[in-house]
């Protein structure tokens, strides 16, 4: 359902979920919703996102001395440390609801959030799965992955693998160029299709932790901001990590939770609970 008044700022009050986005969303692993956000509310926490973005990045280098990692985007996580406008919109009740329910679950938590700046000339963000960076016990995660303009197809927008989520092929790979190469290959032979379809202003997908994504090159001559939210199920635990990736990101994003119980520190904080 639309959130038809475009003038309105809101990030807290309900959007209707019908039963068969639900289902579709399982089925799935992912679902991209219309009109989630309004043009007002995008206006009001769109330039603040992208400020904090820029100041915050320590990219300097030139595309072309990057890695293909770094030429996807630009990336710095946990704004809402950093602004209280951002935490305003990063602990929103309007998105936690959405996830919360698309996860069939009793509430979530934050698990970190993160904003993506897609440079003119930006390169591809290779296909992967989420969740082989993340300590966590189950697959209740889910990302809210909200464009801050519209994104047109030369612009690059996330792109999914349709029922993906139950794939085990390719969950020890990290971004990179044999994921891009070996789990593209793989989905293209077993005829996964992909959704890879331009974004609209206030549209929002949503995403489980172990569905396969990627995005294109941003073609055009103009960058496009992502501000991304990624919620976990408010019961969630610590799990042992399982590789590098994951202990930097339990020291990070959960310091001081304890393999086997749930994770409840300052900076995983309730966002929506029934």
């Amino acid at each position: 359902m639309m959130n038809r008044d475009v003038s309105v700022i809101d990030i807290d009050t309900p959007y209707p979920l019908s039963a068969q986005q639900v289902a579709y969303f399982r089925d799935h692993g992912f679902i991209r919703l219309k009109g989630v956000l309004s043009a007002a509310t995008i206006a009001h926490y769109g330039p603040e996102i992208t400020r904090q973005t820029i100041a915050l990045n320590t990219e300097s280098r030139p595309l072309e001395e990057r890695s293909t990692y770094d030429r996807a985007f630009l990336q710095v996580m946990n704004l809402w440390e950093h602004s209280t406008l951002v935490r305003e919109f990063v602990l929103g009740k309007r998105l936690g609801r959405i996830a919360a329910d698309l996860l069939e679950v009793g509430g979530v938590r934050l698990y970190h959030d993160q904003s993506l700046y897609k440079e003119p000339r930006g390169g591809i963000t290779p296909t992967h799965a989420d969740q082989y960076y993340w300590p966590l016990s189950s697959d209740r995660t889910i990302t809210a992955w909200v464009p801050l303009q519209a994104v047109p197809s030369d612009m690059g927008p996330l792109a999914f693998y349709a029922r993906s989520q139950t794939m085990e092929y390719g969950r020890d790979l990290g971004i990179s160029d044999e994921s891009e190469r070996t789990i593209s290959a793989h989905m293209e032979s077993r005829s996964f299709s992909i959704v890879d379809e331009p974004f609209e202003l206030g549209g929002v997908s949503f995403h489980l932790g172990w569905t396969f994504h990627r995005a294109g090159a941003n073609r055009s001559a103009m960058p496009h901001s992502v501000m991304t939210v990624i919620y976990m199920d408010q019961d969630m635990r610590l799990k042992e990590p399982g590789n590098d990736m994951q202990r930097r990101d339990w020291a990070q994003w959960c310091p001081g939770a304890v393999p086997g119980e749930i994770i409840r520190t300052a900076r995983n904080p309730l966002v929506y609970s029934r």
